[in-house]
C-alpha cells in the first residue's frame, strides 16, 4: 500500500493511504541500520509504502523519492540533521517584530535553507495588533527589505483575523509548511484558517519574552474534508523553533541562497570570492553602497562561520 504521512508522534506515524484510510504505522527496524542520518528518517510530508499487519496498524517499508524538503541541523546532536517536512509546495514563515521578536538571522537561515531544497518561502508578519507606531515602521521596513529581494510578504492580525482572508487563495491545493519561533501565533493562524483543528495556545512567557511550545510533533493538517477521491490542501504544523542551524551546505554554494549576494557576485574580479575580503569584491562595494542590507550580509557571514566546525555528513 502507499500513502501520505500526515502526523509523526515520535516512535508513531499515521499514513493516510490512497485510498483513504488513516492508519497507524511504524517504521521497520532496518531503516535505523541504513546510516540515515537524521534524527527522524521518516517526516510529515513523505509518501510511503507500508504493509498491514493483524493488529490493524502497519509497518513502514520504503520512503519514495523526496523531491524536497526543510531541513535544519538537529539540536540534539550536531552531526546529524532534523528533517522538519518533505514534498512541500511552499513555506510560510510567521515572525513577529514583539512578543517574541523575530531575529533577521533566524528570518534569512530559513530562507537560505528553503532556497538550497527549491521551497518557495512567504514571510507573513503576525501580530500588527500589537505594534506601537515605532514597531509598525521598524516592520513597514522588514517587509520593505524582503519584498525588495523577492519575497512574498504579509502583515496580519491572526487574533484579531486582520489580513488572514489574503492566505487563503495562496493555500488552495498547496501543501504548506508553517514554520516560525515558538509564539509567534503559529497556532492562532491555524485555528483562524481551519476553526475544526482547535489547536492549543498558549501565553507568551513575560520573564523571557518568548513563546512556549503548544505544538510538539509535526502534522498535516487539511484544509477541507479527506476524501477518497480528493486530497485538499494542507497545512503542515510543526513545532516552534527556537534556532535553524543550517545543514549540509558548501561554502562555495552558499552565496546562491542569498538572492540579492548572488545577484552582485557575478561581477566580482574573483569566481571563487567569498565576499569577506578579496580586493575587486562587487558585493563588498555593492554592500558599502547599501544595495544589500547589513542584517542579511551579516547572516551570510554567521552561516560561512557554520562550515568552520566541519563538513557534516549528508542526509537521506
Amino acid at each position: 500500500m502507499h500513502g501520505l504521512v500526515i502526523k509523526n508522534t515520535g516512535s508513531w506515524y499515521t499514513v493516510l493511504t490512497d485510498d483513504g484510510q488513516l492508519i497507524d504505522c511504524k517504521i521497520k527496524g532496518n531503516f535505523r541500520l541504513k546510516g540515515i542520518r537524521s534524527t527522524n528518517p521518516v517526516a510529515v510530508g513523505d509518501r510511503v509504502q507500508i504493509v498491514p499487519n493483524n493488529e490493524g496498524t502497519a509497518f513502514i517499508t520504503e520512503i519514495e523519492d523526496r523531491r524536497n524538503y526543510i531541513i535544519r541541523k538537529s539540536i540534539n546532536l550536531s552531526k546529524q540533521s532534523h528533517i522538519i517536512a518533505a514534498n512541500v509546495d511552499q513555506a510560510i514563515l510567521v515572525v513577529t517584530v514583539a512578543n517574541p521578536q523575530t531575529s533577521t538571522t533566524f528570518i534569512d537561515r530559513f530562507l537560505a535553507s528553503a532556497e538550497a531544497y527549491r521551497v518557495p518561502v512567504i514571510l507573513v508578519f503576525n501580530k500588527t495588533d500589537l505594534l506601537d507606531d515605532d514597531m509598525r515602521r521598524y516592520q513597514e521596513a522588514m517587509v520593505n527589505l524582503y519584498q525588495t529581494i523577492g519575497y512574498e510578504c504579509h502583515q496580519i492580525s491572526a487574533e484579531n483575523g486582520d489580513g488572514v482572508d489574503d492566505l487563503r487563495p495562496l493555500l488552495k491545493d498547496k501543501i504548506t509548511l508553517l514554520s516560525g519561533n515558538s509564539g509567534v501565533g503559529k497556532s492562532t493562524l491555524i485555528n483562524r484558517l481551519v476553526p475544526e483543528a482547535n489547536l492549543r495556545t498558549s501565553e507568551i512567557s513575560d520573564a523571557h519574552n518568548t513563546g512556549q511550545h503548544t505544538t510538539t510533533f509535526s502534522e498535516m493538517i487539511p484544509l477541507s474534508p479527506i476524501t477518497q477521491h480528493l486530497t485538499p490542501g494542507f497545512l503542515i504544523d510543526t513545532p516552534g523553533i527556537k534556532g535553524f542551524g543550517t545543514f549540509d551546505m558548501e561554502p562555495e554554494e552558499l552565496t546562491s541562497y542569498f538572492k540579492e549576494i548572488f545577484h552582485f557576485s557575478q561581477d566580482c574580479r574573483f569566481s571563487n570570492c567569498t565576499h569577506t575580503h578579496e580586493p575587486g569584491c562587487a558585493v563588498l562595494k555593492a554592500l558599502e553602497d547599501h544595495y544589500i542590507a547589513e542584517s542579511r550580509y551579516q547572516s551570510y557571514l554567521s552561516m560561512l562561520e557554520d562550515k568552520d566546525e566541519g563538513k557534516y555528513r549528508a542526509a537521506y
